[in-house]
């Protein structure tokens, strides 16, 4: 594997969600740490309703690797986000046979 160039700054955000007292759930999230990664983009989708249409589009995003259960490993489910683009996170992988990089299969999503 080619060395990549890890140099975009991202937040990994985990979703927290809190009883809201009226039966209900606050849905927040949590950054659990910053990663440096490198994005390349996949083939994008149009989606969504009548009333909203949204703009899809798949990313690899491949970040240093780290531990089964690490809370720097990012897991499906999580997200990242870079300023005020959010990642959400499909499926995680190892990128290579040693372990050293994990590729996040994620799309993001923007108002068309």
């Amino acid at each position: 594997m080619t060395a990549l160039r890890l140099n975009r700054r991202m937040v990994l955000e985990a979703r927290s969600e809190v009883a809201d007292g009226a039966g209900g759930l606050v849905v927040s999230w949590v950054a659990l740490g910053d990663l440096w990664a490198a994005v390349l983009p996949g083939a994008g989708r149009e989606g969504g309703s009548e009333a909203v249409s949204l703009g899809e589009v798949a990313l690899r995003i491949t970040v240093r690797g780290a531990p089964e259960g690490a809370p720097s490993r990012p897991v499906a489910g999580q997200r990242l986000r870079e300023g005020a683009r959010l990642f959400r996170i499909l499926a995680v992988a190892e990128a290579d046979a040693a372990g050293r990089y994990l590729t996040c299969h994620a799309r993001e999503e923007v108002a068309a």
